[in-house]
Formats: C-alpha cells, structure tokens, sequence
C-alpha cells in the first residue's frame, strides 16, 4: 500500500484558498476514480483508490482534518498503523516559491518553510519522503510579509488564475498515478 496526503485546512471557509490546493488534487482523483474521499480515520477524510496493474492494490488518499500546522498528526497515524516507510508517502502541497501551476516533485527535502510539511518533517522525524508541490506564485509585490503571505495562501483564486490552477491540479493528480504506478523517478521525469 502507498498513500497519497492532500494538504489543507477543513472547514467550508478554506475551501478553495490557495493554500488547500492539496485538498482539490485529492478531490480531482477520487472524482475521477469514481472514489469516496469521507472515511473518518487518522484524523483525517479518507477514500482507497484501487491501482491497476502490477504495483500497489491501492492507494490510501488522505485530507488531513487537523488544520495545515498539524498535518504531521495524520501522516504519522496513518504510516503507523498501515506500516508504511516514509519512501511509501506522498504529500502534495501548495508552493509560494513556484510560478502559479507549476509542479515539482521530489524523492526528499526540507520544509521551505511550509509549516505543514514541517509538521510532517517533526511527526516523522525526517525530512525522507516524496512530495508533490504546486505553484500558487507570490502575492503581487514580491515576498511581503508574513501576514501578507498568511492572507495571500487563506485567500481563494481569483478567476483568472482558476484556469492555470484547474490545469495543475488535473496534471498533479495524473502525477500521483504516475508516483503510485511507475515510481518516484518516473514521476520526477515526467512531472518537472
């Protein structure tokens, strides 16, 4: 089994900010999958998307219920008790240091400052899992403050940007079938 962690922060008032695009790559999949994505478990929704072919039986696909800051908590419970390495995680993010839509993914790294990744770093007690990250750019003006970052990510797409961000969010979603299917380096290849 490999899971595949959608970050962002519950609650009708989040839906749809720039910092739960995490959340929509989760929902993308499902939806395209014909999947549920609402079991209650590791503190988080929850759905298994069935995998085709020789790799995994299944892909857990997880949004953490614990708020951005927390994300660690699910990830770790949910390692735990499938007994999954780090290697078998995947967490998909947005990026403030990425043009709008791009993607990287990569086998390791720090959090860059992300406090969700962060989260997960603490949790798991190191920094050796694949990630997803997805450009939501800057707010206009450059690096602004921490308040303006803050506002910035809790704010939803304005409607030009909808239509970048809709192109993402479906190429991140065929990057996890990839990661699950192919592997890491395949997905890193394919997806940069």
């Amino acid at each position: 089994m490999l899971a595949a962690f959608g970050l962002g922060n519950p609650g009708r008032k989040y839906e749809g900010t720039r910092h739960n695009i995490g959340f929509a790559v989760i929902d993308r999949l499902a939806e395209d999958a014909g999947i549920r994505v609402s079991r209650r478990r590791f503190h988080a929704r929850t759905g298994d998307l069935p995998v085709p072919g020789s790799g995994p039986a299944s892909v857990l696909l997880a949004k953490p219920q614990t708020f951005m800051n927390d994300s660690g908590r699910c990830v770790q419970a949910a390692a735990a008790w499938h007994r999954l390495s780090p290697e078998d995680l995947l967490v998909v993010c947005d990026d403030l240091d990425l043009e709008r839509g791009v993607l990287r993914v990569r086998r390791k790294g720090s959090s860059g400052g992300h406090r969700g990744l962060q989260s997960i770093v603490d949790a798991l007690g190191t920094t050796e899992f694949p990630r997803l990250r997805i450009g939501i750019g800057r707010p206009r003006g450059g690096r602004g403050t921490e308040i303006d970052a803050i506002d910035y990510v809790l704010d939803r797409f304005t409607s030009t940007e909808k239509t970048v961000m809709t192109d993402a969010v479906a190429q991140a979603a065929d990057a996890i079938l990839c990661w699950a299917t192919e592997g890491i380096d395949v997905c890193m290849n394919r997806f940069n």
